[in-house]
């Protein structure tokens, strides 16, 4: 366990494990950016039902969000790149929204099906797009490893100690 711990800490140490890291915090950044913005809209102000505010919000959270990869994560500075940069951002974060939509129309429905106050279905509404967050980004991640073929970090960090392992037993025997 203290190798696996060891290997951990130093592939987030590499530049890959830094901008992985960073790509997360981004993503954590902003999804607290929609749960505020959809927290003021939806459960504040509520000048729209679920989906349009969920919409709403989510679009806001996609400017930090583009801004903060870029730059932070990535390490890209000047013009962005429309057909480049900007247009494949914007294609996920539009899969994304939509993906939020569907959290947003199942708490609707939860909220209808069972006379929820606005109190609990905001709520509600928070949670779906929170969870929504977490579910795209998690296909995102396996659809990036699998297009890219990149290995995965327990693969890497699996490797030494299988071979520290298998070490160990050939000297046993």
């Amino acid at each position: 366990m203290a190798d696996l711990a060891q290997s951990l800490w130093e592939w987030l140490r590499s530049d890959e494990g830094q901008k992985i890291f960073r790509y997360s915090m981004v993503s954590v950044i902003s999804t607290a950016v929609s749960f505020v913005v959809l927290l003021i809209v939806y459960g504040v102000f509520h000048p729209w039902s679920e989906v349009p505010s969920t919409v709403f919000a989510n679009g806001v959270a996609t400017f930090p969000s583009y801004w903060l990869n870029r730059n932070w994560a990535w390490g890209k500075t000047g013009r962005s790149h429309l057909v480049r940069e900007v247009a494949p951002f914007w294609a996920m974060a539009a899969a994304g929204i939509a993906f939020s939509i569907v959290g947003a129309a199942v708490a609707h429905h939860i909220g209808v099906e069972y006379h929820f106050h606005h109190l609990e279905l905001t709520a509600i509404v928070l949670f779906a797009n929170v969870m929504s967050f977490a579910i795209f980004w998690v296909l995102k991640l396996m659809l990036f490893n699998r297009l890219f073929h990149v290995p995965s970090l327990i693969d890497e960090i699996g490797e030494p100690v299988e071979a520290e392992e298998q070490q160990g037993r050939a000297g046993v025997r």
